[in-house]
């Protein structure tokens, strides 16, 4: 099934609470990006506390562009956050990713994120752990950048290997690359500005979703 997902990144917490206001109008998930300046040089609004308000009414994922994802799985979990993507690239050691895995196990689903250079060999644990695999189609850090058909080969790829994983792309997806995406073999689409930065975000969102 194909999902499409309104994802997030901003600095202040009105920002934030004004889009989730918005998306939860017509998606039952919203993609939350979090960046500690560390990972990539940005920085995004990362206390949790405030997302606690909407348990229960919005599914929330979470995008982790940091350093030490481990130390945030907790806090955003006890905010209702149900799912968590790290970043191979934060991991110094294969090892790191199982301990991640598992970790995440007890607090709700778990994908894990490649930026756009990286191979999918960086990918260091069992598939069959993994809710879903995030393809960046942009490098990692900054909302409103143009879609990298190039990254599409590692979801070419993942699909002709794993057949049945959630494949997710973030980055650049508007009305049209999302049909370069799905062709590929991605199901799940994470859309910023082409929703939020239109008059209609719900239209947008619709727009994406015929496909």
């Amino acid at each position: 099934m194909l999902e499409v997902i309104p994802g997030i990144l901003e600095k202040d917490w009105s920002e934030i609470e004004r889009k989730i206001n918005i998306a939860k109008q017509f998606s039952k998930v919203i993609h939350i990006d979090i960046i500690d300046g560390k990972f990539v040089p940005n920085t995004t609004f990362l206390d949790p506390s405030p997302f606690a308000k909407f348990k229960g009414e919005v599914f929330f994922e979470l995008h982790m562009m940091v350093e030490n994802p481990l130390r945030y799985l907790k806090p955003f979990a006890d905010a209702g956050f149900k799912r968590f993507i790290g970043h191979v690239e934060s991991f110094k050691r294969p090892q790191e990713q199982v301990e991640f895995v598992a970790k995440t196990q007890e607090l709700g689903e778990v994908g894990l994120a490649i930026d756009g250079p990286t191979d999918l060999s960086a990918i260091k644990v069992l598939y069959s752990d993994l809710d879903c695999v995030l393809i960046m189609t942009i490098k990692a850090g900054e909302s409103g950048q143009l879609f990298g058909t190039e990254y599409l080969k590692k979801v070419e790829m993942l699909k002709r290997a794993h057949h049945d994983m959630k494949i997710e792309v973030d980055g650049g997806i508007n009305d049209q690359t999302i049909i370069e995406a799905k062709n590929a073999g991605a199901t799940r689409f994470v859309a910023n500005s082409f929703i939020f930065k239109a008059q209609n975000p719900q239209e947008q969102y619709n727009l994406l979703k015929k496909w």
